[in-house]
């Protein structure tokens, strides 16, 4: 494979100055019907459940166990974001296609977008330039009504809780303290904490709760986790929904609802067929956030992708050490899912940013930033590689990027031993991901990764694993609790569910809890807030420092620039 020089900055930024929207693209490109997308990597067509034209749901049963074992799985994180993302989907996209443009037969196993960001800061999130999954309106917006199954499955136990209570209460039943809460797919911290039941005594009881956000619910976690519809009814009923007056848990399989639960979820489990910019097949399916959940597209998606594709990549959300951090500690270990290879995506102003350049500056030449910021970029490599992964690094390239800031990265890469690549895909879809899809395949064929090594083990108890993720991926030097996270310390520990992993919810713009402190920090303190019984979904959720499950919108949202224009959706890019 020749080497792919770089595109010179002026040509580059005369491009990129051209460059149309990504709405603007999507509805350029020539969509094949969704037969024919299936039709590429012999899924049966009898089997499509169709969404219009260009969707449709494949149904579980076509996984094959010994096809997923012979796929190459690559998993695409990146260093530490900054808020204006660093471009993992893109890359994830874009290296799907670059390997079809070698030859290979390749899917991308992705997430599925959460209105809250599509309306609050993000925007879009179905990848951007040449490379996205299509079609994006739809995608960004209802799809396949996954994340509206997910809100109703899960308001649907709250309201069946809250009647449980209502009418059992003159037989003596009581709950001291109730632990489940609602979920809306939008950002509003107005719903953080509510009082629910005022009126008349007809009206049900008063309470205070709370909303968190569709990604965040438990049903999320469980649709991703659960491996077949047994699965995933038997991980609702053990959702505990409280605690009793004799300390014992309250489970949904208590009220005998969970055959109705798991019946609004019977379409939903089901993983989504969609395609690329380039046609090629992609499968977009379950959507938790990583910083306030484990952040990985389901097991059924990636498994179905597997069993189709020879090479599969899928993403975990935000930086390494969430995302990927739980895409090893809790997904591969309930799933036995094992990466070939890990790419980490990467960008100068990232890179410049967690340099100590200001914000406002990190467009700018500045080689001292860049090289102070690749500390970040070298922790993460250290901590995937302490999983047993071999690494890439993936350089998405900006406009702004000169040759020598990237010859910089390189060569450092280069020194430190990890496979470099540009990635152009942004502007040149799979053409421009081609160098770095001949890295991935030379790595895997060449080195590909050891046995998964996983940062603690089942038999640690709950401090331990919390401990062992803050110091050994984090750099924390210490570990504190507030005295509610003790008493639900105390509270797992009598229910017996320390052998659950432990999901760390924080900020994803540092390692630390710290949103300000950036770069690669080290010997600071992780406070746990609380924490969280996740029983049918199988972890502890650690809430650190002051991360939010329900998010806010911004001053000015992306919601201000959406509309409908001559009947197109404008504002979604």
């Amino acid at each position: 494979m020749p080497f792919l020089l770089p595109l010179q900055p002026t040509i580059q930024l005369a491009l990129y100055s051209n460059m149309k929207t990504d709405i603007e693209i999507a509805r350029e490109c020539q969509l094949a019907p969704i037969e024919e997308v299936a039709r590429k990597i012999n899924v049966p067509l009898d089997a499509l459940e169709h969404y219009g034209k260009h969707i449709a749901k494949v149904p579980n049963q076509l996984i094959n166990e010994e096809k997923v074992k012979k796929s190459n799985l690559i998993l695409v994180t990146a260093i530490t974001p900054t808020k204006a993302g660093i471009g993992k989907t893109t890359v994830s996209i874009g290296l799907a296609l670059g390997l079809n443009k070698l030859g290979k037969n390749a899917i991308c196993a992705l997430r599925e977008p959460s209105l809250g960001p599509c309306f609050g800061v993000k925007g879009g999130a179905a990848g951007g330039g040449y490379a996205q999954v299509l079609p994006m309106e739809k995608i960004n917006l209802h799809f396949t009504g996954d994340f509206h199954a997910v809100t109703s499955a899960n308001n649907m136990i709250a309201a069946l809780l809250d009647n449980y209570i209502y009418m059992h209460r003159e037989e003596g039943f009581a709950l001291k303290e109730v632990l489940w809460k609602r979920v809306l797919d939008i950002n509003d911290r107005n719903l953080r904490f509510v009082v629910t039941g005022l009126g008349a005594k007809s009206d049900g009881l008063i309470a205070e709760t709370g909303f968190d956000i569709t990604p965040a619910s438990e049903i999320m976690a469980i649709l991703c986790l659960a491996k077949d519809i047994d699965d995933l009814r038997r991980r609702i009923g053990n959702i505990i929904l409280g605690i009793k007056m004799d300390d014992t848990p309250f489970r949904v399989k208590d009220m005998g609802v969970d055959g109705a639960i798991t019946v609004l979820l019977l379409d939903a489990i089901k993983p989504n067929l969609v395609q690329t910019t380039e046609q090629t097949p992609a499968f977009v399916h379950g959507g938790p956030f990583a910083n306030i959940a484990h952040g990985c597209n389901t097991v059924i998606a990636t498994r179905m992708a597997m069993t189709y594709g020879d090479y599969v990549v899928t993403e975990a959300g935000f930086g390494a050490d969430l995302g990927a951090e739980k895409f090893f500690n809790i997904k591969c270990r309930k799933s036995g899912l094992q990466p070939k290879l890990t790419v980490i995506v990467a960008t100068t102003q990232g890179l410049k940013m967690h340099g100590g350049v200001p914000v406002e500056r990190i467009k700018e030449p500045d080689m001292e930033g860049l090289v102070k910021g690749c500390e970040n970029l070298d922790r993460h490599i250290r901590n995937m590689q302490s999983f047993g992964q071999s690494v890439v690094v993936a350089f998405n390239r900006y406009a702004t990027d000169t040759d020598e800031e990237l010859a910089l990265v390189r060569r450092h890469c280069e020194h430190i031993g990890v496979g470099f690549a540009i990635n152009n895909a942004f502007l040149e879809g799979g053409t421009g991901a081609t160098e770095l899809a001949q890295v991935v395949v030379d790595t895997i064929e060449k080195k590909p990764s050891k046995p998964l090594t996983l940062t603690y083990d089942d038999t640690d108890d709950i401090k331990t694993k919390i401990e062992k993720v803050a110091k050994k991926i984090y750099g924390a030097a210490t570990v504190t609790y507030s005295t509610a996270a003790e008493k639900q310390l105390l509270r797992i520990q009598k229910i017996g569910l320390e052998h659950y992993p432990v999901c760390i919810a924080k900020t994803q713009y540092s390692f630390s809890a710290d949103k300000n402190l950036y770069g690669c920090p080290t010997g600071f303190n992780v406070h746990i807030r609380d924490l969280v019984i996740n029983s049918g979904s199988e972890m502890i959720v650690a809430i650190a420092g002051d991360i939010m499950r329900m998010p806010g919108l911004s001053k000015s949202p992306q919601a201000e620039r959406i509309d409908i224009v001559n009947g197109e959706i404008e504002g979604l890019s």
